[in-house]
């Protein structure tokens, strides 16, 4: 992790020389010394126009030494074996020990005149279970040395926390620091608890650092705005539903249409969140965000958080004003999944007791419902976590079950509302259905929710290319109650839970989906604001829109119409 410094590693040490053999070795060695010397000198020398040498031995592993058994050039470790699989050989890193840094440790001498390198290897993480802190994982850890051994700083991390399915390659970048003359090179199980870590074509090859400067530059972060203090004359009017369309304190219509600013569900920091607010309202013409939250770092539960979440909610709290001092609408959306918990309650207890009856803010009870019946959406009831099977926990008691932590007793979407409304807070909400908020279906069948003293319910459905049915699902419901499209994109690619052959050119896609949107004055917002969170609307941190997504977002938030030519 950036700023965290691994603890050194166990060195590999060289058998002692037996006596009568000493001249001999002694040579050896001196002459092992000499070639290492000279190694710098050598490395950068490669064919013009071809792909500079690796600096590491062969990261293959398939040239062995003379025992036959081991990778020529590489060390041994205790937690490191070679593996043999289809024909192809592999460094294996097995965790030895809950908590212990498992490592295999390679010193590299760096050639004069590099200023960056390019890492490049394929990965396979099974059985991983993190340590302690959330870095505590499969990663390989470079540091730099000056000619004294003392450390420079170390490259950023290339770390794995999850399980990979199979196979996974890597490639990153980075600068080298100056005065660096070598460097540690530490594939490691990084104080885990448990799990193995196999690495195969590693290579570390010089870069042209030139280039990665100008592409850090393209990337930057933005400057932070200054904060603003609130300016209530310009702030939107309270919002109100009426039939099917939402209208402001005046009467009038009010047509939401903005985007997602998403990194506060997954950085309690967040990334770059007040300058995108500027950004998509003064340049991108939006007049809503949607602000994904995670209740943890609310109540400063992140691993980072000391301070109880303050920082975090002054944060949320500087985003809504600047929103609202230029007249926009802010959506507070609660980024958890599956079915309202008990501990969403206690977030929009307080959340909704800090922001009631503020004039700009709409509150989105839960992101995206899923896999559970109409009733337990609505009503609460048992959520199982654990997949059935022929074995004896399927005659367990539901009290049985939660306390063996295989479920929860959800409280329900009515609850949850019920619980914003107790605080006083007559906010317009946001409420998404099942499937992931796509289908809202059940709302006409008996499951809408009672606003009891609330200036109602916008019903939130999130739609995405591979999403079908929009008349059942959506369209119907639309007829009878306002409709938020929560989230909306399309990438260039196919998700990785998609089947390539069922994806859709965004270029087919968006401008039906637009010409839907505008044809029935549907709410929307965008996702995502973000240049790594797809579907991706920006391109880099100069908030360049992506020509298969971005770009229509922008004209359609500039007033251009598109035509609705088929429905999905």
């Amino acid at each position: 992790m950036a700023g965290r410094r691994a603890a050194p590693p166990p060195q590999t040490t060289p058998s002692s020389a037996r006596p009568h053999t000493f001249p001999m070795t002694l040579l050896r060695r001196t002459l092992a010394s000499l070639l290492l010397a000279l190694a710098p000198l050598t490395f950068p020398l490669h064919a013009q126009g071809a792909e500079p040498a690796s600096l590491l031995p062969d990261g293959s592993f398939e040239r062995l030494d003379r025992s036959g058994t081991q990778p020529l050039g590489w060390p041994r470790a205790r937690a490191a074996t070679w593996e043999v699989e289809d024909g192809n050989r592999f460094l294996r890193l097995r965790s030895t020990e809950p908590g212990r840094m498992d490592t295999l440790h390679l010193s590299i001498p760096l050639p004069p005149g590099v200023k960056a390198l390019e890492l490049g290897y394929r990965a396979r993480v099974s059985g991983l279970q993190r340590g302690e802190k959330s870095w505590h994982d499969a990663r390989i850890i470079i540091n730099f040395k000056d000619a004294s051994g003392a450390m420079l700083g170390n490259a950023p991390a290339s770390a794995h926390r999850e399980n990979t399915q199979g196979w996974k390659s890597v490639r990153s970048r980075f600068l080298v620091p100056e005065g660096t003359t070598h460097l540690d090179f530490m594939p490691s199980l990084f104080y885990v608890k448990a799990g193995v870590f196999d690495l195969d074509d590693i290579t570390l090859r010089p870069t042209d650092h030139e280039a990665l400067l100008a592409e850090r530059a393209r990337n930057a972060p933005p400057p932070v705005p200054p904060l603003e203090q609130p300016r209530r004359e310009a702030w939107p009017t309270e919002l109100r539903v009426v039939g099917n369309r939402v209208h402001d304190a005046q009467g009038r219509e009010v047509w939401l249409q903005g985007v997602n600013i998403p990194s506060l569900e997954w950085l309690s920091k967040g990334e770059n969140v007040l300058r995108s607010t500027l950004v998509a309202i003064e340049d991108w013409r939006a007049n809503v965000i949607r602000l994904p939250v995670k209740d943890t770092f609310w109540f400063g539960q992140g691993e980072d958080q000391d301070d109880g979440g303050k920082a975090y909610r002054e944060l949320v709290d500087n985003i809504i004003t600047l929103a609202a001092n230029r007249g926009a609408y802010l959506v507070l959306d609660l980024h958890q999944y599956r079915a309202p918990r008990a501990e969403h309650l206690d977030f929009w207890t307080d959340a909704a007791t800090r922001y009631k009856n503020h004039p700009a803010v709409i509150f989105d009870l839960l992101n995206e419902p899923h896999s559970i019946s109409w009733d337990v959406w609505r009503n609460g009831g048992f959520v199982s976590e654990r997949k059935a099977g022929a074995d004896e926990d399927n005659f367990l008691t539901i009290e049985e079950r939660v306390a063996a932590r295989q479920g929860f007793i959800s409280p329900g979407m009515q609850k949850m509302l019920d619980t914003v409304r107790a605080t006083g807070a007559r906010n317009v909400v946001v409420i998404g259905a099942l499937d992931y908020a796509y289908d809202l279906s059940g709302i006409l069948k008996g499951y809408a929710l009672e606003d009891k003293g609330g200036n109602g319910i916008i019903y939130a459905s999130h739609i995405y290319p591979w999403k079908r049915d929009w008349q059942g699902k959506m369209l119907d419901i639309a007829a009878h109650h306002p409709i938020l499209i929560g989230e909306i994109g399309a990438d260039n690619r196919p998700q990785p839970w998609e089947r390539p052959e069922n994806f859709v050119e965004p270029e087919s896609w968006l401008p039906d989906m637009l010409g839907l949107i505008q044809k029935h004055r549907l709410h929307w917002t965008g996702w995502s604001f973000h240049p790594k969170a797809g579907p991706r609307m920006l391109e880099d941190w100069r908030f360049t829109p992506t020509p298969y997504w971005g770009a229509y977002a922008k004209r359609a938030l500039a007033g251009e119409q598109f035509e609705l030519k088929r429905m999905r």
